[in-house]
């Protein structure tokens, strides 16, 4: 038995909280740990969840992890609470502008809030983790999601940073974030709305980023797509991301995905696939890509923290459809097994990405 809990970052503690947004913890690593608050009952969950057909939607779990701070103070020492609501004034400024951040350091400067220490945010990740242990699927079933919160909760009336804020951490067990499982996804290109703008917050994962996508993500569901996937609003001419993914096209030996412009989010897992396929021998290239080069590529795929790794089965644009062969063989795959093998320990984690809870 192995009596520790790991959780995967995507390089050292040091760039630890501005890079990574959300977090798994696997079963895999837990069997005997103390309690970090008052014990809740251990016994039921496996006949109240049916662990196969966990799916990825909110399950409540047992805690939360919640610290409050002034403006222009520092976060104090926060603790863990029972889940469940938190109080909101009508004019709290999440509310009424958005001031939301999970990024923390680079998304917090951006939306002119405060954010705990790189110590606060790991410990905060690690209280939820071992409080919420007994939520954690059986191996291969599914993961513990871990989220991490920053929010405006002060009262705002003229648009203005929030007077106070919460950072607040809460877990969820999930399993497949795409419906079809892991099934290829069927991507719609869309061309008439767009999540970012240059100048603007595209690069920051904060709410400004994900309501305007939902109208696009019904329309394309409601067509049979998976998701979406977005070009750049000035042009109309490259791709740039997925509702709630990087993307990733190859062509022979070479990865390509869209340049770190300020438009889309530096993912936590896309970070990791670019530093694992330059150790596998791939070369890799960070630029523009117009939509075009879709068409000739030799497979397509996403990054994300709930995605994973998810090769794309087809794209959609302008009434045409591209489709890719799928195999055993794909570099996806390959690249998504190397990642896997550093999060179980099989593989060596040579840049410290993982860290052990005792």
């Amino acid at each position: 038995m192995i009596s520790r809990l790991r959780v995967l970052v995507p390089s050292s503690i040091s760039s630890y909280v501005p890079k990574i947004g959300h977090g798994f913890v696997s079963s895999r690593y837990v069997s005997s740990l103390p309690e970090p608050c008052e014990s809740s009952d251990e016994s039921g969950l496996e006949d109240e969840i049916e662990w196969n057909n966990l799916g990825f939607h909110l399950m409540k779990t047992d805690y939360m992890y919640m610290m409050k701070c002034e403006k222009d103070d520092e976060f104090k020492q926060g603790q863990l609470n029972r889940y469940g609501n938190i109080e909101l004034s009508p004019s709290a400024a999440v509310l009424n502008y958005g001031q939301n951040a999970i990024r923390m350091q680079f998304g917090a400067e951006r939306m002119c809030m405060p954010s705990p220490s790189i110590s606060q945010f790991v410990d905060a990740v690690k209280q939820t983790a071992l409080a919420n242990r007994r939520w954690i699927p059986p191996p291969g079933k599914g993961s513990l999601y871990i989220r991490p919160l920053l929010i405006g909760t002060g009262p705002v009336l003229g648009l203005a940073p929030a007077p106070d804020y919460t950072f607040l951490v809460y877990a969820s067990p999930v399993g497949n974030y795409f419906k079809g499982g892991s099934a290829p996804l069927n991507l719609y290109v869309e061309d008439e709305f767009h999540r970012a703008m240059h100048g603007g917050a595209g690069g920051v994962k904060s709410i400004t980023n994900y309501a305007p996508v939902l109208k696009a993500i019904n329309k394309a569901k409601d067509r049979g797509f998976s998701d979406v996937l977005y070009l750049d609003s000035a042009t109309k001419r490259n791709i740039e991301e997925v509702s709630s993914c990087n993307v990733f096209i190859v062509k022979n030996n070479v990865l390509s995905t869209p340049e770190s412009n300020g438009n889309i989010l530096q993912g936590v897992t896309r970070k990791s696939i670019i530093e694992i396929a330059s150790d596998m021998g791939y070369k890799v290239e960070e630029r523009c890509i117009p939509i075009e080069e879709l068409i000739d590529a030799d497979e397509v795929f996403c990054t994300g923290t709930a995605v994973g790794v998810a090769p794309v089965g087809s794209i959609s644009y302008k009434g045409k459809r591209t489709e890719y062969k799928m195999s055993n063989q794909l570099a996806c795959l390959k690249l998504y097994s190397r990642l896997v093998g550093i999060q179980n320990g099989i593989i060596e984690d040579k840049r410290e990405w993982v860290i052990q809870i005792d």
